[in-house]
């Protein structure tokens, strides 16, 4: 089989080259695109939810060799979820590789956040079945890079931390307000405030509620430990 030109511009971009194209083909086809004959990722997203947790759960040991599970369970949660997924697949170009129904292209599926965290599982299985375990690790701690490093940090629970800092100061838990929506109903964008009862406040903008919940806590959990 002969790759079209985008889909070997996508496996630069991943730094994979298939012996068997088909594979590839295989995890960037979506079921609303799949036929008789033509098969979707959804097996290879099985697969590849696996290895991608093999790949984490050894790069987290190898980085915090002192870490206990309690502390490395949260970060390995961080790394493997469908929001991390999608953030890579955008990264690497996967949406635009996509093989997709005609309904699902009029939807927007291209940027959807789950359809492209399934993707991104799939193409990870396709390049274990192609190459075996070595490729495919090497091929997410390339993609993931500095999200491992950093991912102590990222695992926080934001929204926990606060109320904590607010409790532990005879405050009533901070509260969580929808400040704007935008966006097409298929990809919104919502704006949440975060608020304490002194009246400080912060505002983050993410795709979903709880994404934006949680940068909102982050940020004015920021302020406050800075004391500004």
């Amino acid at each position: 089989m002969k790759l079209s030109a985008d889909l070997r511009a996508f496996e630069g971009r991943i730094g994979h080259r298939f012996t068997r194209p088909a594979l590839l083909v295989q995890a960037v086809t979506h079921g609303s695109f799949a036929a008789v004959g033509r098969a979707d990722n959804q097996r290879l997203e099985f697969l590849g939810d696996r290895v991608l947790g093999l790949v984490m759960a050894e790069a987290l040991l190898a980085a915090d060799p002192a870490a206990t599970e309690g502390q490395l369970a949260p970060r390995f949660n961080a790394l493997v979820r469908k929001e991390t997924c999608a953030e890579v697949a955008r990264e690497a170009g996967l949406g635009e590789v996509l093989k997709l129904g005609r309904s699902e292209m009029i939807s927007g599926g291209r940027r959807k956040q789950a359809l492209l965290g399934d993707a991104m599982e799939a193409v990870i299985a396709a390049v274990y079945l192609d190459a075996g375990y070595q490729p495919a690790r090497d091929m997410v701690l390339r993609l993931w890079g500095e999200r491992i490093g950093r991912v102590a940090e990222d695992a926080r629970d934001a929204k926990t931390a606060l109320q904590e800092w607010a409790q532990s100061r005879g405050m009533p838990p901070p509260s969580y307000e929808e400040v704007a929506r935008e966006g097409p109903d298929h990809a919104p964008r919502f704006t949440i405030e975060a608020r304490l009862s002194d009246g400080r406040s912060a505002r983050a903008e993410a795709g979903s509620k709880r994404l934006a919940e949680h940068a909102a806590a982050k940020a004015l959990l920021a302020e406050v430990e800075s004391g500004t």
